[in-house]
This record gives C-alpha cells, structure tokens and sequence, in this order.
C-alpha cells in the first residue's frame, strides 16, 4: 500500500486545499505505481502547530514564513 504521510503548518489549508493535495499525491502514486495503487494509496495531512517545528536549530513560525 502506498503511504505518504505531509505535514503542513496548521491552518494553511481549506478543506478544498486539502482535498486537491491529498488528490495530488494519489494520482502521483497511481502514475507510478499504475492504477490498481489508487484504491490503496493512503494520504495523512498532519498539521503542525506554529512554531512547531524548526529549520537548522531556528525555530520557524508565522512570522518568519512571511504569513503573519
């Protein structure tokens, strides 16, 4: 079964938004994989919390992604 599992900063993403990437990577693993992958393929969007995460020891949040 093909599995990817994104995080994305919390709060980015509409539920139209989400749908479109969880589709994205669906139909990429079906091109790859073939068609019989889409019925398989598992897709997690986990949201991170701002400041959630960090890049080469600095934190990153809203205000340092530009999307304050």
């Amino acid at each position: 079964m093909p599995f990817a599992n994104l995080k994305v900063p919390a709060d980015t993403l509409t539920a139209e938004s989400r749908k479109k990437l969880q589709d994205a990577v669906t139909d990429a693993f079906a091109n790859v994989y073939g068609e019989r992958a889409r019925a398989s393929t598992l897709v997690i969007l986990e949201e991170v919390a701002d400041g959630g995460w960090s890049l080469g020891g600095s934190i990153l949040n809203a205000d340092v992604l530009g999307r304050s």
